[in-house]
């Protein structure tokens, strides 16, 4: 049902859209703490792990602002009862998934960070993007965003 007739959301979805909007600039903040990263922040990591941050491609910064600009503005738009929402969110996890699969697949990162670093976090990251996309799509179905 396509038309610009909206439906009141219940509060779980308030709650759950600010709280994914927070955990949206947490990554924001982490980017730009990782961007700007000072070199006594960067002599805390291994030499193994130094390699890694100075050794990644442009395309994975990139990819990197790509996914937390665009998860943010994904989750204002559910905040705003947009339907851009749910683009900007498909965009925020394909980044994402670019940015892990490179680290997974590209790199030892897996070996070189702890366990959650290297492996959990990032997929506990994956699985809040397709969740965000799920809820984007819940939400238009049910006409509370348009």
């Amino acid at each position: 049902m396509s038309n610009n007739i909206t439906t009141k959301p219940p509060v779980w979805f308030w709650i759950v859209s600010v709280l994914a909007l927070l955990w949206n600039l947490m990554g924001v903040s982490a980017y730009l703490a990782d961007a700007f990263m000072k070199d006594e922040m960067m002599a805390a990591y291994t030499d193994a792990q130094r390699t890694i941050f100075e050794t990644q491609p442009t395309w994975l910064t990139a990819a990197y602002a790509l996914g937390v600009f665009a998860g943010a503005i994904g989750c204002i738009g559910l905040l705003a009862r947009k339907n851009w929402a749910k683009p900007a969110l498909i965009i925020s996890l394909v980044a994402v998934l670019a940015r892990t699969c490179y680290y997974f697949f590209l790199t030892n990162a897996t070996e070189v960070f702890d366990v959650f670093q290297g492996t959990i976090f990032p997929i506990i990251i994956i699985v809040i993007g397709g969740l965000l996309i799920i809820l984007a799509k819940v939400a238009k179905d049910r006409n509370w965003i348009v």
